[in-house]
C-alpha cells in the first residue's frame, strides 16, 4: 500500500515521463517516415495518372531491351547513343503502353492466356517470325518453340552442362519471354484501335463524293499575284492584330511539356600545336618498331590504339572507314603513315600482315563432352570422334548426352573486333578453316572439352591480318588548365549574363542561343556529359537571369556555361515569345497582303486581266482535282484553297479573287475530264474510314495530356 502510495506522489513527473517517451517514438516514426518518403522521391523518374515510376523499375525494363537489342544484334556491348535511343524508346513504348491500359481497364478490355496461346499456335504475328523459331521456308513453327523450352528447362537442371551453354539458353529464353510480352501488348492495343475504328463509319454519299473527289479533274489557266509582290513595309501590324491571329491559330502553340530558354557558351579544348608536335614524335617511333618487325600486338598495345591488334584475320567493315578504305589496295608486307584523317582528329598507321580468304558466317552444331577433369572430358571426346567416324549419328551421340546439337550460325560480328582469349581464338579458327561436314575436337584448356561439326559455310570473303594504330590528336593536360584557367577567370570577373553579354566576345568566346528545350533531351548544346548542367537548367530554383557554375563535361574536352534566358510552362507558348511572335506577324502580313491584291484583282474581267498586273505570274494547270493539292511551281507553294475552288467549277468558268497559302489567284477552266475507274461504293467507304481513323492516329497525344505525364529522366542519365 506504501509503494501505491509512493507512486501516486510521483504521479504528474511520471506521465510526463511516459509522454516524453511516446513523443520520442512518434518523433522517430515520423523521421523515419519522412526519410522513406524522401529517398523514395529520389527514386522516383517520373509520374504518370498520379502514379509514381521508380528509377530502378524502369532500369529494369532498359536492361531488359538492351539484352534483347545485344542478343539479336550479336552485341557485348552497347554505346552511349545506342543506350540513350534505347531509354528514349523504353519510356515511349512504357508511357504509350500505360495510357492504353488505363483506357482499356475501363473499357474491360484484356487479353486472356487463352489468347495469347492462340496466337502462338497460329503462329501469324508478325513478330513470331522474327524469333530463330522457324521453318524453312520462314514461317514461325510453333513446334521447335515448344522443344526448345522443354530443353531450356532440362539444361536449366543438369549440372554436367557447361555455364556458357546454359548462358545461351538463358538469353534465348529471356529473348522470348521479351516477345511474348510485347505480343500481349501489342494484341491489347489493337484492340483498343480496334474499337476506336469502329466508331467511324462512312455513308454512300460521302463515298460518292470522295470518287468523284480523285476522278473529276480539270486543266486550268491560272494567273496569280504573289504576296512577295507587296513589300512589308507597305502593311502595318498591330498588337490586336496579333493578338486576334493568336487566338485564331492558338491549338499550334499548344505544348505538352515545359521548356527552358538558354544561352550559353560553349568551349571546346583542342590540342595546340606542341601537343600534336609530341604525338607526331611518338606515332613515327611506332611507326618505326612496326618496320623493323616488333610484335604487332605488342606495339598497338602499348601504343593505345584505339583499334585493337586481332589475333584472328578480320574482315574490313570491321575496321574504321579510313582504314577500311586503304588497306584493300595495301600489298602484304607494307605500311602507311603515320598520316591524318581530319573527320574523326587522329593520326594513324596501317601495316598489313597478310591477307586470307575465309567465311563471313559459319554453321555449326557442338556436343560438349562430359567429364569430371580435363582428361576424363578429352577421353569422352576421342570416344565421340570414333563414333562419328564409324557412322553413327551426330543427333544420336548429343541425345545420348543429353544435349540439343542445335545448329548455330556463328558470324564474323559476334567477335570481329573484340578482345578474344586464346580458347575462344582457337575455336574460330577451328571452325572457320574446317571444311563442311568435318567433325573437329576443340580442347579448350581448363574450360573443357567440345566436338564440333561444320555444317555449312556462306560468304567467303578476304579477311586481314593487319596492325592498326590509331590514336586522337589530344591535348595535354596543361594545355586544358591554360583554357580553364582563362575560361574561369573570365567567368569570376563577370558573374552576372549582362556582364557576360557584354565581354564575351572581347575574350573570343562565342554566346549562343537554344529555345525550347525540353528536359528529355540528352545533351546541353549537344554535348555530352552535361547531366549536371540540364538539371540546373530545370531545378525550380533556377530562376531566369541565373548564371551556371562552370561545368566540365563531353568527353572531358569542353567547358560549359549557361545562363538560364526564360521558363515556357506546359500548355501554350506565350504569345510574347520571340518566334510565336514572328510567326504571327508573318500570317498577319500575309492577311493584310492578301486584302491588298484580292481588292486589286476585283477589277478584272478575265484571266488576261489579271495577267496584265504587275508581279502576276501565269501557269497552265493539269489535273486538278479535289482529293489532292494542287501545286503550283511558279509560286512554290501547295493550294488547297485552289484545288476546293476549281473542283467546284465548270468548264469555261473565269473566276478571281481565291486567297491561297502563297499568292492570290485567279483561273479559267479550259478543260475537264474524268479518269478511268468504276464506283465501288463498299470500297470508298472502307477507304473514307481509314482515312477517319488515320486521323484518329494522334489519340495517343490526347491521352498523354489528360495523364499528366512527368518526365524526370534528366535528373538519373
Amino acid at each position: 500500500m506504501a509503494t501505491l502510495q509512493k507512486i501516486r506522489s510521483y504521479g504528474k513527473i511520471l506521465i510526463g515521463v511516459v509522454g516524453l517517451a511516446l513523443f520520442a517514438f512518434i518523433a522517430e516514426e515520423l523521421v523515419r517516415a519522412f526519410s522513406y518518403t524522401r529517398t523514395e522521391s529520389h527514386q522516383r523518374i517520373g509520374e504518370i495518372y498520379g502514379e509514381n515510376i521508380n528509377v530502378q523499375d524502369f532500369n529494369n525494363l532498359v536492361e531488359e531491351y538492351s539484352s534483347v537489342i545485344k542478343f539479336t544484334n550479336g552485341l557485348s556491348s552497347l554505346t552511349e547513343e545506342q543506350t540513350a535511343s534505347i531509354r528514349d524508346q523504353v519510356w515511349q513504348t512504357y508511357v504509350n503502353q500505360k495510357l492504353i491500359e488505363h483506357e482499356c481497364e475501363k473499357l474491360g478490355l484484356t487479353v486472356t492466356d487463352a489468347e495469347m496461346q492462340n496466337i502462338i499456335t497460329t503462329g501469324r504475328n508478325p513478330m513470331l517470325a522474327q524469333t530463330p523459331f522457324r521453318t524453312q521456308q520462314g514461317g514461325f513453327d510453333v513446334n521447335a518453340l515448344k522443344n526448345f523450352l522443354n530443353q531450356y528447362e532440362e539444361i536449366r537442371n543438369n549440372n554436367e552442362i557447361s555455364g556458357d551453354i546454359k548462358e545461351q539458353y538463358t538469353q534465348m529464353y529471356n529473348y522470348w519471354q521479351f516477345v511474348e510480352k510485347s505480343i500481349r501488348q501489342q494484341t491489347l492495343a489493337q484492340k483498343y484501335q480496334t474499337l476506336l475504328a469502329a466508331t467511324l463509319v462512312s455513308n454512300p454519299v460521302a463515298a460518292q463524293y470522295a470518287f468523284d473527289g480523285k476522278t473529276n479533274e480539270s486543266e486550268v489557266l491560272m494567273a496569280a499575284l504573289p504576296y512577295t509582290t507587296v513589300k512589308d513595309a507597305d502593311v502595318t501590324v498591330e498588337d490586336n492584330e496579333l493578338k486576334a491571329k493568336y487566338n485564331e491559330m492558338k491549338e499550334i502553340f499548344r505544348t505538352s511539356q515545359e521548356t527552358r530558354n538558354i544561352r550559353y557558351i560553349d568551349v571546346e579544348v583542342t590540342a595546340s600545336q606542341e601537343d600534336k608536335d609530341a604525338l607526331q614524335q611518338e606515332m613515327n617511333q611506332y611507326a618505326a618498331s612496326l618496320a623493323e618487325g616488333a610484335e604487332p600486338a605488342k606495339v598497338v598495345r602499348e601504343a593505345g590504339s584505339s583499334v585493337a591488334y586481332s589475333q584472328l584475320p578480320i574482315s574490313a567493315k570491321t575496321l574504321p572507314h579510313d582504314i577500311a578504305e586503304r588497306i584493300d589496295s595495301m600489298q602484304v608486307g607494307t605500311q602507311v603513315g603515320p598520316f591524318i584523317h581530319a573527320h574523326d582528329n587522329t593520326t594513324n598507321i596501317i601495316r598489313l600482315i597478310g591477307k586470307v580468304s575465309s567465311p563471313d558466317s559459319v554453321e555449326i552444331r557442338q556436343i560438349v563432352a562430359p567429364g569430371t577433369d580435363m582428361a576424363s572430358a578429352e577421353k569422352t571426346a576421342d570416344s565421340i570422334m570414333t563414333a562419328l567416324a564409324g557412322g553413327e549419328n551426330f543427333d544420336s551421340i548429343a541425345k545420348k548426352y543429353n544435349q540439343p546439337a542445335t545448329k548455330t550460325w556463328v558470324t564474323s560480328e559476334q567477335y570481329e573486333g573484340m578482345t578474344i582469349d586464346e580458347n575462344n581464338r582457337k575455336f574460330i579458327q577451328t571452325i572457320t578453316t574446317a571444311s563442311v561436314g568435318s567433325y573437329n575436337k576443340i580442347v579448350m584448356d581448363g574450360q573443357g572439352v567440345m566436338v564440333a561439326q561444320v555444317t555449312d559455310r556462306r560468304n567467303i570473303i578476304t579477311k586481314y591480318d593487319v596492325a592498326v594504330i590509331k590514336r586522337t590528336i589530344d591535348f595535354s593536360k596543361d594545355t586544358y588548365s591554360k583554357a580553364y584557367n582563362k575560361f574561369s577567370s573570365f567567368l569570376a570577373g563577370n558573374a552576372t549574363a549582362a556582364d557576360i553579354e557584354a565581354n564575351a566576345a572581347k575574350e573570343g568566346y562565342n554566346i549562343q542561343t537554344r529555345k525550347g528545350m525540353g528536359s528529355s533531351e540528352h545533351y546541353v548544346a549537344g554535348v555530352r556529359s552535361t547531366r549536371d548542367a540540364m538539371r540546373w537548367i530545370f531545378d525550380g530554383d533556377t530562376k531566369p537571369g541565373a548564371v551556371s557554375p562552370l561545368y566540365e563535361c563531353g568527353d572531358n574536352d569542353h567547358l560549359l556555361v549557361v545562363i538560364l534566358d526564360g521558363v515556357n510552362p506546359k500548355g501554350y507558348a506565350n504569345m510574347d515569345d520571340e518566334q510565336v511572335k514572328s510567326f504571327l506577324t508573318t500570317e498577319v502580313q500575309k492577311d493584310k497582303k492578301a486584302a491588298i491584291l484580292l481588292e486589286k484583282m476585283e477589277a478584272a474581267k478575265s484571266i488576261e486581266d489579271v495577267a496584265k498586273m504587275e508581279g502576276a505570274v501565269t501557269d497552265t494547270i493539269k489535273h486538278i482535282n479535289f482529293a489532292s493539292n494542287a501545286f503550283i511551281s511558279k509560286v512554290g507553294a501547295s493550294e488547297p484553297a485552289l484545288s476546293g475552288s476549281v473542283s467546284s467549277a465548270k468548264q469555261g468558268d473565269f473566276k478571281a479573287g481565291i486567297k491561297g497559302n502563297s499568292a492570290v489567284y485567279a483561273y479559267k477552266v479550259l478543260a475537264q475530264d474524268k479518269t478511268a475507274g468504276e464506283f465501288d461504293k463498299k470500297k470508298e467507304e472502307r477507304t473514307a474510314a481509314q482515312m477517319m481513323l488515320r486521323s484518329l492516329g494522334n489519340f495517343t497525344s490526347e491521352l498523354y495530356d489528360k495523364a499528366d505525364v512527368v518526365d524526370h529522366r534528366y535528373l538519373f542519365y
